[in-house]
């Protein structure tokens, strides 16, 4: 029997071919790399090394990871090269870093200045940690590595990091 000869119900429907299917759904995925941004002193190392031992990944601090490359602190950075020279190898770094997968990156917390930046964060999982000014000053305060490795950001007291939190926030929120 040829398919003529069935009844309309049981003949064989006609195959449409598309010379130009449509384009999958537009679907983001985030790579597997999750970036935690925040204030310097928001605790973004340590929450690294609980996140990435509670995900099975990698963790690295991004500003250690920059002193060690160039064997400099960000403190002699800043100083040698100013605040240009030392965005300027942070976001090489950060270019660098986006192509790690299964990793929990701690950012430096100037890393949402620059908009090429805040574009790389965003092919991960951004975690935005905050601390309230007061906390943050205090835990600057008894942080002997800030006063040698950092630059001097918080000279102006609780008043110049209300003063940045505020800067930063739409940047923060932005990634976030």
């Amino acid at each position: 029997m040829c398919s003529s000869d069935l009844p309309a119900t049981l003949a064989p429907a006609k195959t449409r071919v598309l010379l130009d299917p449509p384009p999958p759904p537009a679907v983001v995925k985030a790579a597997p790399i999750v970036y935690l941004i925040g204030y310097r002193g928001t605790g973004k190392t340590s929450t690294a090394r609980h996140l990435a031992d509670k995900l099975g990944w990698s963790w690295l601090d991004a500003d250690e990871f920059l002193q060690a490359k160039h064997g400099k602190t960000i403190r002699q950075i800043f100083a040698e090269e100013v605040e240009k020279g030392f965005r300027d190898k942070e976001a090489k770094l950060l270019q660098e870093l986006s192509e790690y997968e299964d990793h929990v990156i701690a950012t430096g917390g100037g890393v949402i200045l620059r908009d090429e930046n805040r574009a790389l964060l965003k092919r991960g999982t951004v975690v935005w940690l905050q601390a309230p000014a007061a906390v943050l000053w205090q835990r600057l305060q008894q942080d002997e590595t800030t006063a040698t490795t950092r630059p001097d950001l918080a000279q102006g007291g609780i008043a110049e990091i209300e003063e940045l939190l505020r800067l930063r926030a739409p940047l923060y929120e932005e990634c976030h």
